[in-house]
């Protein structure tokens, strides 16, 4: 165990090599995700009982993202470290997180109250389509998961010990017993206690992420306890710088219960299909976007505090070029082989074959705003690093207030146009099943996202790259490669779809995974034959021993 925390102790050389090893990581935390998603679907599938559970995770979300982010570890670790003395702990840096925690603790204690007596309220905000019955099962579910937003937030605040003291794996197991609480929920809870089950299995998990992180803190000795004299001053100062990000965090989720509440009026089933499109849309963005934006932060902030705006410059322009050059050829793969990674993940037991298309319809829309979410993540933090909160503050409230307004919009015309709704049903081979109006809402998702990765494109052009274009030649190639990539996917389906057939779990699967080997392979030769700058980078960081990288590890609510 000590060599495995020795592994993690070493600084790193490139952002490529931290945000490999990050990326490797968040693998490892996705596929057990899938996991519970499969488990899920298999033992409740879309309907009723899941719409009630996901729409009972959005206060208790609400609630842990946005308390969560005003402590979070990116926020903490400077002022902490800043009270330390050569990385031994002081009385006065163990004060500071004894104050914090504290007034954390107590605020998140508060605010699970207010929530749990003004549940019956929030419910008709958040699924205001539901019948009585369902409603009121929300309000139940709910007020059990308000334990869940406590419990991570205290973890995500004990975590910022775990990562001071370089205990990366240990945090990086966190999400991972969290999607195992869940799982056990599903399996093992659900089939006794039913849909309460699934809400005990989130508490589960939650509890073992706390215990994870706060036996990693015991460990270390440094161990938040409660404070009878809190130095208000310092806790302002963390609030206040963590405000805009928060916000940031909190729009973005608010826009998500808008379209689970207009999810709610929809066909019974339609807040699950949206929700498990989202989860397999998440994977390539949490490996690949979030990955590098994460990685390169540090990088940025440590070159704009120097006045290096040069290698500033540098550094973004080759985290953007990275994103874009993994990100563009997972779009491609996705949409083409969508029907075979839905079926593959989740089609079993109760998820029929109805289910597998409606969710890979909506996986091909979200997959569109795949690149667009993992470059908001890294030019949000080009400006976080400059210092300046407000320009990615109001790019993201503005686009979160767009995409409301577009889902309301699209289902209105989808609902109204027959033309609108025949060529969307056409071009995803939907027009045969009902629930499709479901698919407005990854619709409204992506194409707000895209518009918010504009403005964002655009006002980092202004103000840091003086106008350059810095993605141009990279996405043009990639986009290449990837129209190549997804050509080969396609014609391989169809020739290998007749010879394994679509019964099987083997011949779903074979055909899927051989066609988008095929496909990379085509694409990998695209870029070589363009002599493409990102992938003879990437050939080298493979060479190098990217695994013993030093990260900083993403707050746990970015999970």
């Amino acid at each position: 165990m000590e060599k495995l925390f020795r592994i993690f102790g070493k600084e790193y050389g490139s952002i490529n090599q931290a945000a490999l090893l990050l990326g490797f990581f968040a693998f490892l935390s996705q596929i057990l995700a899938l996991f519970r998603d499969r488990s899920i679907a298999h033992f409740i599938g879309p309907g009723p009982t899941l719409d009630i559970y996901y729409a009972a995770f959005r206060v208790p979300d609400l609630i842990f993202i946005s308390i969560a982010s005003l402590a979070s570890i990116t926020v903490l670790i400077p002022f902490i470290t800043s009270r330390m003395d050569k990385g031994a702990v002081t009385d006065t840096a163990r004060k500071y997180l004894n104050d914090v925690f504290t007034v954390f603790f107590i605020v998140m204690i508060f605010v699970s109250l207010v929530a749990f007596l003004f549940m019956p309220y929030l419910a008709s905000f958040i699924a205001p389509g539901f019948d009585p019955i369902m409603q009121s099962e929300v309000i139940i579910l709910s007020r059990i998961m308000l334990l869940s937003p406590i419990l991570l937030g205290l973890s995500n605040l004990f975590g910022t010990v775990t990562q001071l003291f370089r205990k990366f794996f240990i945090y990086s197991l966190s999400p991972i017993v969290y999607n195992l609480g869940i799982i056990i929920g599903v399996i093992f809870l659900y089939p006794i206690f039913k849909v309460y089950g699934l809400a005990m299995g989130v508490i589960l998990g939650a509890f073992m992420h706390f215990g994870i992180q706060a036996f990693a803190s015991a460990v270390s000795g440094f161990m938040p306890r409660f404070s009878f004299a809190i130095n208000f001053k310092d806790i302002r100062a963390v609030a206040m710088t963590s405000l805009p990000r928060t916000f940031g965090l909190a729009f973005n989720n608010i826009s998500i219960i808008a379209i689970i509440a207009l999810a709610s009026y929809l066909s019974a089933g339609s807040i699950s299909i949206f929700n498990l499109s989202f989860s397999l849309q998440s994977v390539p963005l949490y490996i690949i976007g979030i990955s590098y934006a994460v990685a390169a932060f540090p990088t940025l902030a440590k070159s704009a505090s120097e006045g290096k705006m040069d290698e500033f410059k540098n550094h973004l322009k080759s985290a953007a070029r990275a994103i874009i050059f993994w990100s563009l050829p997972v779009t491609f793969l996705f949409i083409i082989v969508r029907a075979q990674i839905v079926r593959v993940i989740l089609g079993s037991g109760s998820f029929s074959w109805e289910h597998t298309r409606l969710v890979a319809a909506s996986l091909a829309i979200f997959s569109l705003s795949v690149i667009a979410q993992g470059i908001i993540a890294l030019l949000s933090r080009a400006y976080y690093a400059k210092g300046d909160t407000k320009t990615p503050l109001a790019v993201n409230l503005s686009c979160s207030v767009l995409i409301v307004i577009l889902a309301f919009a699209f289902t209105y015309i989808f609902q109204n146009v027959p033309l609108f709704r025949y060529f969307i049903e056409s071009m995803l081979k939907v027009t045969d099943i009902a629930g499709t109006e479901v698919l407005m809402l990854p619709l409204a998702y992506s194409v707000g996202t895209i518009l918010n990765f504009i403005l964002h494109w655009f006002f980092v052009r202004r103000d840091f790259m003086g106008g350059e274009s810095f993605i141009t030649k990279t996405f043009f190639q990639s986009l290449g490669a990837s129209f190549f990539l997804g050509l080969v996917a396609y014609l391989s389906l169809n020739i290998l779809s007749p010879i394994f057939g679509n019964v099987t779990f083997w011949g779903v699967f074979l055909q899927g995974f051989i066609s988008g080997v095929l496909g990379i392979m085509a694409a990998i030769l695209v870029l070589y034959l363009l002599k493409n700058e990102e992938l003879k980078d990437i050939t080298k960081t493979f060479k190098t021993k990217f695994w013993r990288a030093k990260v900083i590890a993403p707050s746990q609510e970015e999970l």
